[in-house]
């Protein structure tokens, strides 16, 4: 798959996958379904939600997961926070351009261009947030994080990407 039609698909998985409102029973919700999901699918993953404010409504690690995927988590958290789009769109988006995170003003140390963040974007509000996924490949973090979205909010047929890339 070219890199423009997969930088397409991200831009209109983020379009598709907004809110028209989010609470923090939401991310309750979506966290708890997110969390029941890698049980039975038995995924090593590390789930976070959290607010552009810095604060955490919902965090859960399986077995596995470790203060690195942590880390990971916050890396991530930082880039949609800056960029207001997923991490795997800003990494596709440095591929094709040829480009890294620096080109953007932006540390490696805090940042990273790796899926697995993905936007929360509440219709008429912007990007409020964040849904982080840390512990598998970072294209499978992100398809983890779009799937569990998509099936929270009830939307069925969404672009998706092949999980390997």
């Amino acid at each position: 798959m070219m890199l423009e039609e997969s930088i397409r698909i991200l831009a209109m998985q983020e379009e598709i996958l907004q809110f028209s409102h989010f609470t923090n029973e939401d991310a309750w919700e979506l966290g708890s379904l997110m969390v029941a999901e890698a049980a039975r699918n038995h995924l090593p993953v590390a789930v976070s939600i959290r607010l552009n404010c810095g604060y955490t409504v919902f965090q859960y690690g399986f077995k596995g997961t470790s203060y690195n995927s942590e880390q990971w988590m916050l890396r991530k958290y930082n880039t949609v926070r800056t960029m207001e789009m997923s991490s795997l769109r800003l990494f596709m988006l440095l591929k094709k351009n040829q480009e890294s995170l620096e080109a953007y003003g932006l540390n490696e140390k805090e940042y990273t261009a790796k899926g697995g963040g993905f936007p929360i974007r509440v219709a008429g509000a912007g990007v409020i947030g964040s849904v982080l996924v840390s512990g598998l490949d970072h294209m499978a973090d992100h398809e983890f994080a779009a799937a569990c979205m998509s099936q929270y909010l009830r939307i069925d047929g969404i672009p998706r990407l092949p999980v390997t890339f």
